[in-house]
């Protein structure tokens, strides 16, 4: 008469039969009150009421004998237990789910009002695993579901082998999990769960996912190349899993072609790129390591550079390589590997090491560098000069003798006369420019002229006046 909505009421009344035992009756009257979810696979357990239900009857559980005189609610629970196992619960665990009237009046309100992932969270609390992951696939619940409901309980309580064994027995190709195990290695990835990421990708033989699991392990966290000379154990598993997927596809090209629809793939080509790049960078840990256990190591730098990163961290290698051993050439070999095999821009390098080692005072291993890059066979006409006019550049207190020195190691006289012009030796300019070709000595002479009369130099400006 009052127009008050009678849900209440039609609870209370439920909660008041379940209480008394009366199991058929409370089903009646929570019909009138409760109703299924609109979306099953919600990430929620259903309406609080639902909720109040499962949780009275989960800490309720009776045996199904009850005291003798109560025989209408032995017969009513009989009735009720009847009635549920009818329902298409075609997935029942074994012991006492299947045969405890209460648990199957859980079962019977789940499905009737309930989301999977209150159903999957019942099946998880009673250690019901497989039938929780049969739910799962037969209602193709969403990979959410399953981080929630399965997942996360099973990681959580230690049951991760659990979980990976039933997976398994229930489909060994492991395809209809694909969906659901990848969204678990995102969901470890954004945890920065990377221990129990690199277990599941072994156990899902996702080798180059767990190749790349490894590099973190190698690179992640290390300060200096001492430490990650101790983390090399990381390189071999690397290796180890990229070895192992070259097989497994050489294996699967004979055959028929093999659906590896959730398995990161790669080309044998790109794999075998991959593994050249782990034995450098062992060859480079090693020798980095030994450089800094020595204390010839010098730079410091914010991060550590490895061959896992872009071009510039590359570059940066090589750079360390040279610089960080006992001269130049020590590491000069392994530095001009790195550059070559990922095709780096060599002058580019060079260039920061000839600046470094100005930097550094060390003005003869810059010699000792040019010479090595003249050596390599791969350098161009004006490599070695073009180091050194860039060194210039930049520093302009480089010592008199150490100056001449370099200049004079430069094989293009052009560049020579644009290096003493540079530091402002322009007597020096003018030696050189009137040993070139008539024509063109004029024009190199003219040109020193006017810089000596621009800087104020009368002496370099009449001798040049003098030989035009």
């Amino acid at each position: 008469k009052s127009g008050l909505d009678p849900g209440g009421a039609w609870h209370a009344w439920g909660m008041a039969c379940l209480k008394a035992g009366n199991l058929s009756s409370a089903r009646e009257k929570f019909n009138r009150c409760l109703k299924p979810p609109m979306d099953l696979n919600q990430l929620n357990h259903g309406s609080r009421l639902v909720q109040d239900v499962i949780q009275y009857l989960e800490s309720t559980v009776k045996p199904i004998l009850i005291a003798d005189d109560d025989y209408f609610a032995t017969l009513r629970e009989l009735e009720a237990t009847l009635r549920t196992s009818r329902l298409s619960l075609e997935m029942m665990c074994e012991g006492k789910i299947q045969h405890n009237s209460y648990y199957q009046e859980c079962l019977f309100y789940l499905h009737s009002y309930g989301t999977n992932l209150a159903i999957i969270s019942f099946y998880m609390r009673h250690d019901c695993m497989r039938e929780a992951l049969l739910h799962l696939l037969n209602k193709e619940s969403p990979s959410e579901v399953f981080i929630e409901g399965i997942f996360i309980p099973s990681y959580e309580s230690g049951k991760l082998h659990m979980l990976e064994n039933l997976l398994e027995t229930i489909d060994p190709g492991l395809e209809s999990w694909g969906v659901y195990l990848i969204a678990a290695c995102k969901y470890l990835q954004r945890k920065n769960y990377y221990h129990i990421l690199y277990e599941l990708q072994q156990f899902m033989k996702d080798h180059v996912r767990a190749a790349m699991t490894c590099i973190r392990f190698f690179t992640h966290g290390a300060k200096s190349y001492t430490e990650l000379g101790g983390k090399q154990t990381w390189l071999l598993k690397i290796k180890d899993h990229l070895k192992v997927y070259l097989q497994e596809v050489s294996r699967s090209s004979g055959r028929k072609k093999m659906a590896f629809t959730f398995r990161k793939k790669m080309s044998a080509a790109d794999v075998s790129r991959h593994i050249n790049t782990v034995d450098l960078q062992m060859e480079v840990t090693k020798f980095l390591h030994r450089c800094e256990s020595s204390g010839t190591s010098q730079m410091t730098g914010s991060s550590l550079p490895t061959l896992f990163g872009n071009n510039n961290m590359k570059m940066d290698v090589a750079c360390k390589v040279m610089l960080e051993g006992k001269n130049i050439e020590e590491g000069f070999g392994i530095a001009f590997r790195v550059l070559q095999d990922f095709q780096l821009e060599a002058t580019e390098v060079y260039g920061k090491v000839a600046k470094q080692l100005v930097k550094q005072q060390k003005y003869g291993e810059i010699r000792q560098l040019l010479k090595c890059v003249n050596e390599s066979g791969v350098a161009a006409k004006n490599d070695g000069d073009n180091i050194i006019l860039n060194c210039l550049n930049e520093f302009k207190n480089i010592p008199a003798e150490d100056l001449d020195n370099l200049i004079q190691d430069m094989d293009s006289d052009e560049n020579k006369i644009q290096a003493y012009v540079m530091c402002n030796k322009l007597r020096s300019a003018y030696l050189v420019s009137v040993r070139q070709e008539k024509s063109r000595a004029v024009q190199l002479v003219q040109h020193v002229r006017q810089l000596a009369e621009n800087s104020g130099d009368d002496v370099v400006k009449a001798i040049c006046t003098q030989w035009l």
